[in-house]
């Protein structure tokens, strides 16, 4: 299950890098994380990036150029 961060740092992160941040189950690995943000958002995914912090677990997916991070933020209604 994706789960979609909006605080001030994972905007800034969409307008900049074009990078999308999520919050997902801690079980998961990258590559089933990756697949999922693919077939969900019809997205191209160039990198993930994972961190574990207060037993949460954290991604940040950087999109490839022709997928602006933008629109994906405001179909999930972020922006």
């Amino acid at each position: 299950m994706l789960r979609a961060v909006s605080s001030e740092k994972a905007v800034r992160l969409i307008e900049l890098n074009n990078t999308l941040v999520f919050q997902v189950d801690r079980r998961k690995n990258r590559t089933e994380i990756k697949k999922e943000i693919e077939d969900s958002f019809k997205v191209k995914v160039d990198s993930i990036n994972s961190l574990i912090r207060k037993n949460k677990k954290y991604v940040y997916a950087k999109l490839n150029a022709k997928n602006p991070a933008i629109d994906v933020a405001t179909s999930l209604g972020m922006i």
